[in-house]
């Protein structure tokens, strides 16, 4: 199986790998990635879930009964159910947003679309996304999936990430380039 960028070289990425097979050989895959985002929305939502995905101070089997409880509750498939179980199991749960991240690049690689992690100064709106989403589309010749995330840092433009290729276009480069420009 083809892994762009190198995916299967990660502890993450073997993870997700197992996942994305498992998912796609059990006709899952659907199911999966609906289920491993709602995962991601709870691990951004709720500090209480997050502090057990990273606290080492939790043991495996109240790692294991706490995950199927949250899995349970959030009504996650089987598959993502017991692969939660798998990584409690071996403490690996602070692996999870890497494993995420990773299974969706699989995915969207299978369905013949590209991954681009999307960083902004400020929150970008739908016709913002909908506009950069067309602009990489017409680059790449290929849809693509936006992974969109926030850092004021930036103060302003984007930095774009696709596989190994990154477009920096954020004011705060610029500033640095100047700066560096200016010492000489």
């Amino acid at each position: 199986m083809e892994n762009s960028g190198g995916i299967q070289a990660s502890l993450s990425g073997r993870y997700a790998t197992a996942l994305f097979e498992l998912a796609r050989d059990s006709k899952a895959l659907p199911k999966v990635e609906s289920s491993l985002a709602t995962v991601r929305q709870a691990l951004d939502e709720s500090a209480d879930f997050k502090a057990l995905t990273t606290s080492p101070l939790i043991g495996r089997t109240d790692a294991a009964k706490a995950v199927a409880a949250t899995a349970a509750a959030l009504k996650l498939d089987q598959t993502t159910s017991n692969f939660l179980g798998v990584l409690a199991q071996n403490r690996r749960l602070n692996q999870l947003p890497a494993i995420i991240r990773a299974f969706r690049q699989l995915a969207a690689a299978h369905r013949g679309e590209t991954t681009a992690e999307v960083t902004s100064a400020h929150p970008l709106d739908a016709s913002q996304v909908d506009a950069l989403k067309q602009q990489l589309r017409t680059r790449l010749g290929r849809d693509v999936n936006v992974d969109l995330s926030v850092d004021p840092s930036l103060l302003g433009g984007l930095v774009v990430k696709i596989g190994s290729q990154m477009i920096d276009s954020s004011i705060k480069t610029r500033l640095n380039s100047l700066a560096h420009a200016m010492k000489g």
